[in-house]
């Protein structure tokens, strides 16, 4: 069985990205979005790097974590990535791997309810614009 709490938190987000990308593929096609680059084009204000670190800055400032939670968006934010993307500044996307980590944390630990909390959170805040800008 696998240590979730000492999995690096590269490993976390790596799962948390594949999460975040099936709620959101899934949330689309409830809408009734049925053709392929539509989906693209919209799953794109829900996982691009700007978008998870507005989120994840939103979920800071309403004190929406918890200590274990913001211990591992710490973790998440603090690692250090071989790459990095060229159309987003290295906050940004540390950020958005912090996000990504602290769902991929839930996911591995059997937390299914925190983690559709989160995303469902995610997706009110996208979709009304109140993410904020950092």
């Amino acid at each position: 069985m696998i240590d979730v709490k000492q999995m690096n938190a590269l490993t976390l987000a790596y799962i948390g990205d594949a999460v975040i990308e099936l709620y959101v593929r899934k949330h689309l096609i409830q809408q009734g979005i049925a053709k392929p680059n539509d989906l693209h084009q919209r799953a794109v204000r829900y996982v691009s790097a700007s978008a998870q670190a507005n989120v994840l800055h939103r979920f800071i400032e309403t004190d929406e974590l918890d200590e274990e939670e913001a211990a591992i968006v710490r973790r998440g934010r603090n690692a250090k990535s071989a790459s990095i993307p060229k159309n987003v500044d290295i906050g940004t996307y540390r950020y958005g791997t912090a996000l990504e980590a602290l769902i991929g944390y839930h996911h591995l630990t059997g937390n299914e309810e925190r983690t559709a909390e989160l995303i469902s959170l995610m997706f009110r805040w996208v979709e009304e614009g109140e993410t904020v800008e950092k």
